[in-house]
């Protein structure tokens, strides 16, 4: 049993993460912004802290700065994230972030990195050093050094076997696939999610089995997930 600390915004991804950590016997404490992360840490020190990147008060890696500035980085952090770049998953893991988890978290990959974070020896805090070191002039295979270079550093020493994000083809206007640019952030996340799972449900024809091994989500995330965004499969499965 450890005591785990969650810091995400959203409220469901909080009662997940606190019903699934719980299930395996884990004491877990939720926070919803930055500012509750700070005060539960002044209090004590959680075995394991599951950081969410995007937070409206103050950002995830920020903080994660903030603790190392302080001398307070002295247990594992796995960062979440459903839409950080790759420079932002290298920042948080060259500060001290021991992982990085894309969202939405499949439960294999959850439960597999908080085991490694558990067992895994809390190292002191790595000194600020250069990611990459001058290379002689280049060679025929210089570029392709850089792009597997560019590939494993979006998270050194990470053992989730998450790749790298495909690029996004630059849009010719403030639109992409129906979805505005003009929304707020957390409004274009839900309409693309949305629009996401009512293509897979028409595609698989309501059936909830293969939705679930083609999103790769777990069964029950899969359904809280629906619920949240307010999509009905039923209705779909007669487009299907």
């Amino acid at each position: 049993m450890a005591n785990i600390l969650v810091v995400d915004d959203e409220m469901g991804i909080r009662e997940l993460l606190s019903e699934i950590l719980g299930d395996e016997g884990h004491v877990v404490t939720a926070a919803e912004n930055a500012q509750q992360a700070r005060e539960f840490r002044a209090q004590s020190t959680p075995d394991l802290v599951l950081l969410d990147i995007w937070m409206p008060d103050t950002d995830g890696v920020t903080l994660l700065k903030e603790w190392q500035r302080d001398g307070l980085l002295n247990m594992p952090v796995i960062m979440m994230s459903g839409h950080a770049t790759i420079d932002t998953a290298v920042e948080a893991t060259r500060i001290g972030a021991l992982n990085f988890l894309e969202k939405p978290i499949a439960l294999q990959k959850l439960l597999k990195a908080v085991q490694q974070g558990l067992s895994r020896t809390q190292e002191p805090p790595r000194p600020t050093a250069p990611l990459y070191h001058a290379r002689p002039a280049a060679s025929p295979s210089t570029s392709d050094q850089a792009a597997v270079a560019a590939t494993t550093a979006y998270a050194p020493g990470l053992q989730t076997g998450i790749a790298p994000p495909a690029p996004i083809a630059p849009a010719s206007d403030s639109h992409l696939f129906g979805l505005s640019f003009d929304l707020p952030l957390r409004e274009a996340r839900d309409a693309f999610e949305r629009a996401y799972f009512e293509h897979h449900l028409v595609r698989e024809g309501g059936s909830m089995t293969r939705v679930a091994e083609k999103t790769g989500l777990e069964r029950t995330h899969l359904y809280r997930k629906l619920k949240q965004l307010g999509v009905e499969p039923s209705k779909l499965s007669k487009k299907g």
